[in-house]
Order: C-alpha cells, then sequence, then structure tokens
C-alpha cells in the first residue's frame, strides 16, 4: 500500500491510494489561495483598480513585463485573469487512476481539470447532495470569473529571474507556472456527468477488488467517510 499526496494544502486534499493494484484518488480540493495574489475582478468598473500604476522591477531586463503587475498600498498584484493552484499533476500518471471518491462539496472543485484536461478514465464515486452542492459551488465561480473578463494572461512575471526581484509575499508564491486558468461551465458539465451517484452505507463493487461505502461523516451536507472493503482488509478515510 502506498500513498501519494497531490496537495500541499491540507484544507484542499488530494491523495492517492494504490492498495491491491488499484489507484484510488481521495478527494480533489483545488486550492484558492493563489487569487490572492491577483487584483480583485469588481463586479462594477472600479476607476481606482483600473487607474492603479504599474509597477516594474529596477533590475528587471523587461522593463514594462506588458503592465502585467500592479502596485496598490504598498503590495505588487498580478493584473490578469485569476488562476489557481491545482493538483500536483507530476507525481502520478492519472491515466492510472481507477476510482475518485469524493467526500465533500467542498473537495471537488478541481474535479474539472483531472476529468477533462489529463488521461483520466476511471470512475468517479460522490453522494447526491456532494454532486449537487458541488455543481452549484463550480458553476457561481466560473460564473463570477466570466462575468468581468481580463484582455489577457500574465505569464512574464512567472520567470524566476523576474520572480526573485518582486516584493513578498509575491516573490514566495509556490509553482507560478502550474497555476492554470478556471474551467469553463462546458468543462463543469462534462465532468460532472462522470460522476456515480451512491447512497450512505451502500456497498459498491469496484472491479471485483474491494467495496466501497460511503458512510456519513456529520462535517457538511452531503460529507462522508469511505470505507474499502476486501474479505481480509478494511481501509478508513477520514
Amino acid at each position: 500500500m502506498k500513498l501519494y499526496c497531490l496537495s500541499n494544502n491540507p484544507n484542499k486534499s488530494c491523495n492517492i491510494l494504490k492498495f491491491k493494484n488499484t489507484a484510488v484518488m481521495l478527494d480533489c480540493g483545488l486550492d484558492m489561495t493563489s487569487v490572492l495574489s491577483f487584483l480583485p475582478l469588481p463586479l462594477v468598473h472600479s476607476p481606482r483598480i483600473s487607474g492603479l500604476p504599474i509597477w516594474t522591477p529596477r533590475d528587471s531586463i523587461d522593463a514594462q513585463l506588458e503592465g502585467e503587475l500592479k502596485e496598490c498600498a504598498g503590495r505588487v498584484f498580478v493584473d490578469s485573469t485569476p488562476e489557481f493552484l491545482v493538483p500536483e499533476t507530476g507525481t502520478f500518471d492519472f491515466g492510472e487512476v481507477d476510482v475518485i471518491l469524493i467526500s465533500s462539496y467542498q473537495n471537488m472543485m478541481a474535479l474539472p481539470y483531472i476529468t477533462e484536461s489529463t488521461n483520466f478514465r476511471g470512475i468517479v464515486y460522490a453522494t447526491e447532495p456532494t454532486l449537487h452542492i458541488g455543481r452549484q459551488f463550480m458553476e457561481e465561480l466560473v460564473n463570477y470569473v466570466e462575468r468581468t473578463p481580463k484582455n489577457k494572461v500574465a505569464t512574464k512575471w512567472k520567470q524566476p529571474e523576474t520572480l526573485k526581484l518582486l516584493s513578498p509575499p509575491l516573490c514566495e508564491v509556490l509553482k507560478p507556472k502550474t497555476w492554470k486558468k478556471l474551467y469553463s461551465l462546458k468543462e463543469v458539465n462534462s465532468s460532472l456527468s462522470k460522476v456515480k451517484v451512491v447512497g450512505f452505507a451502500e456497498k459498491v463493487d469496484v472491479f471485483g477488488v474491494f467495496k466501497i461505502s460511503a458512510m456519513s461523516s456529520g462535517y457538511c451536507l452531503g460529507s462522508c467517510n469511505w470505507t474499502l472493503l476486501t474479505e481480509h482488509e478494511k481501509v478508513k478515510t477520514t
């Protein structure tokens, strides 16, 4: 048995459990702390935000950075479409993941990145409340970002030689080159169409290798702890 951790944020977990020659992904949370590095997206035009001065590092060869960075209240922000820190893609081949088990709607926000942008071909399981509430959250997030589109996507600030010249906390961000733009509503619908709904305490056979069962965790509406059962072993998630 092996466990792979694909997220640096313990509150937005994404783990893969290798068990009985089967790869099981436990949750796929989306780390949204990266959006704190970007200027806010006001639903109403804000002259104050649009009029912020362009920030350029003194030692930068590319002096303007094409206006990617702006200064506000002594801090530097990226003036671009917000990007998100998705689960690590280089640690494990998602094409080998057989099953994804979702424990709550809060830990499924990265699902479209996995089902639509990788070679994942497995099965996704979640309870009905988790599916419906998760869909609501995804749709609201997509609608919010699409209501205030940006004309460009900033990329030059992510170069190591430029990143080290920035002031904290922007210079301390983790792996900005792996950040990705938000998925589309079409990708949300396609991703959630792959989810199979299971009831609490219902036992579902997985490829004849083991059975899974969702037990209510009481954390939030629809949340559950998963149990993986074989003839001689039991694995519980918490």
